[in-house]
């Protein structure tokens, strides 16, 4: 490795607490002109209620590699594991929480 290879070396550490991750099983997404906003959502059978566990904030661009990152590794997944089979109907989510929206 030359000087200009570890100049362009990034260091990700993990602690330990982070590392455990956090469960979700929706994600609401909102947006203005300069940022997305992903909340990591767990919704418990029969409980009315649910708490927002993580909020990520991303510029438009990261937004974007964020998606085609995705894209690419569940092509990979499916590759190896096959498909990965959708319900035709999520029962019972709220898919209209007023502003720009969507979710996944």
């Amino acid at each position: 490795m030359n000087q200009q290879d570890d100049q362009n070396q990034l260091n990700i550490e993990l602690s330990a607490e982070v590392a455990e991750g956090i469960y979700s099983n929706l994600a609401v997404i909102t947006h203005s002109q300069s940022e997305f906003i992903v909340d990591f959502i767990k919704l418990m059978p029969g409980v009315p209620k649910a708490n927002v566990k993580s909020r990520i904030i991303l510029t438009p661009q990261h937004a974007k590699r964020l998606l085609r990152a995705l894209q690419e590794n569940l092509s990979k997944f499916e590759s190896v594991n096959g498909k990965i089979k959708e319900p035709d109907q999520l029962e019972g989510l709220p898919f209209n929480l007023g502003g720009p929206t969507a979710q996944a």
